[in-house]
């Protein structure tokens, strides 16, 4: 309860508070214009907190992140175009509704539901994090190993398209990783006698140049600047009962638990649980043929579900170390940059700090509620807002932030080869997550074999003799091979039918 005390006070000073509260409001607004997000503002607001302290620096991301999440299902109810990935399900009921004369009604449920997946996940988090991490202690390096490559199959397993490509992915982002002099032997690898790659690849880089500057590019080349008009005379009110509340109780409960579980899935994300959720929904309603013509229980399941990811996913990056989207592949790397190790220890050494990320997503989700409720009626405007300015300044941030986490010129360069890979990787289908996550994991991976392999003397069957390694390494394995399997199956099938 200290801990909680001390992270509340420390939250609640005015320079933090205030600044917390600037990032959700940027946050929700980056997520709620199409083509952005909030991983992306936490994406450009990484380089800056370089020069804050801890403390500071998390409530801002963590800002950003919750506002990202909370504001993506602006755009998908008022013009039917998904802010992100979490908000596509929003789209099959949340447009129609506005397009019924009810935009204050699915506002108002996209308000709230985010709210509660948040205010609820999170709460979830703080209780069940410290006892996962007591669990992982006893784990030795040949669990750990296995669980970083258990996640990045997972992510790959995933992939949408060819699970080749998503393999393709993960092995870039491992070599990625190893650039750089031997963490043992010193020995240089992969550096091709550029003294700028000695330390290996800088994670701020290819960050930006992955994430932020591909965006951007992407978006402007498919021509993603006009937005319909919104429809503004049905933006009054508030829209919502106690009656609507106790009718969608079971749908919001259900929503909840998969945003959740999915959540806490290396991998996963709120990208695939609204469109579960949507689809749980359905199967348990009354009156299913209603989804799709504005009907308040698809917006419900979609918005809690996406925003319980938020906590479901910080469990395993604070108890394992393992990121559970790929916003929170982001904040790990927050972490990494700040010289903190996330995993079963840091509960223990970081008290205060864990403490305080569960806090300033609680606080942020209190402060988006209230703030999108008062403005919603503003809505429309953030559609508004000229593309060419916003990809100006973003472009700006990216090329300032790369160049001053290390005051060179090569970390600019690094910026637009990132960039240029990330393009290529789009207009091929190759998914950029696994990339990220391998990237983010390969020191761990590399560490944790090389210790089991000492401990055990060189014996490389201690990884499948221990059981829960064993068990690890066996989901990692059929995440791969499960699919293509499983695809198999299903041609033979149809063509036995034909």
């Amino acid at each position: 309860m200290e801990a909680y005390m001390t992270a509340l006070s420390t939250l609640l000073q005015p320079a933090n508070f205030l600044m917390m509260y600037l990032c959700c409001v940027i946050g929700c607004v980056l997520g709620a214009i199409p083509g952005l997000s909030g991983g992306l503002g936490i994406t450009l607001i990484l380089p800056m907190t370089f020069a804050l302290n801890t403390e500071l620096s998390f409530a801002m991301l963590l800002g950003m992140y919750v506002g990202g999440v909370s504001g993506s299902f602006v755009a998908a109810v008022l013009v039917g175009i998904p802010g992100s990935a979490a908000s596509i399900g929003t789209c099959y009921d949340g447009y129609p509704m506005t397009k019924n004369g009810k935009a204050a009604k699915a506002l108002s449920i996209g308000i709230i539901g985010s709210f509660i997946g948040t205010a609820v996940s999170i709460i979830v988090a703080m209780l069940c994090s410290g006892a996962i991490a007591d669990v992982a202690l006893m784990l030795g390096p040949w669990e750990y190993f296995s669980l970083c490559l258990m996640a990045i199959t997972m992510v790959v397993g995933l992939s949408n398209g060819s699970i080749y490509k998503g393999l393709m992915a993960a092995f870039i982002g491992l070599w990625f990783s190893t650039v750089g002099a031997d963490m043992v032997t010193n020995q240089l690898r992969f550096t091709f006698g550029n003294t700028n790659l000695y330390g290996g690849i800088n994670m701020v880089c290819m960050l930006m140049g992955t994430f932020a500057l591909q965006q951007v590019a992407t978006s402007y080349a498919k021509g993603q600047q006009e937005m319909p008009e919104v429809d503004t005379s049905s933006l009054g009110g508030f829209g919502l009962t106690l009656k609507d509340f106790a009718d969608n109780a079971r749908t919001i409960i259900v929503s909840l638990l998969i945003g959740l579980g999915i959540g806490f899935l290396p991998g996963m994300g709120s990208g695939i649980s609204n469109l579960i959720a949507y689809g749980q929904a359905k199967k348990m309603d009354k009156h299913p043929e209603l989804f799709g013509t504005g009907y308040d229980p698809g917006i419900w399941a979609t918005e809690v579900a996406n925003n319980a990811g938020v906590g479901g996913a910080l469990i395993p990056m604070i108890s394992l170390g393992i990121p559970g989207d790929g916003t929170t592949v982001l904040l790990l790397s927050a972490m990494t940059i700040h010289g903190l190790q996330a995993g079963p220890m840091f509960i223990q050494q970081n008290p205060v700090l864990a403490d305080l990320i569960f806090l300033a997503v609680l606080i942020s989700a209190i402060l988006i509620v209230i703030t999108e409720l008062l403005t919603k009626r503003w809505f429309p405007y953030l559609l508004k807002a000229p593309y060419h300015y916003l990809y100006s300044a973003i472009l700006m941030i990216c090329f300032m932030g790369a160049f001053s986490s290390s005051t060179s010129m090569f970390s600019v360069y690094l910026v637009l080869g990132f960039g240029l890979l990330g393009v290529v990787m789009d207009m091929f289908k190759i998914p950029m997550t696994p990339l990220m996550l391998a990237f983010i994991l390969g020191g761990k991976i590399e560490s944790y074999f090389r210790m089991g392999c000492s401990y055990a003397k060189g014996d490389l069957t201690s990884f499948i003799t221990r059981p829960i390694s064993l068990i690890f390494i066996l989901i990692a394995v059929w995440s791969v091979v499960g699919p293509i399997i499983t695809k198999q199956i299903k041609k033979r099938r149809s063509a036995k039918v034909q």
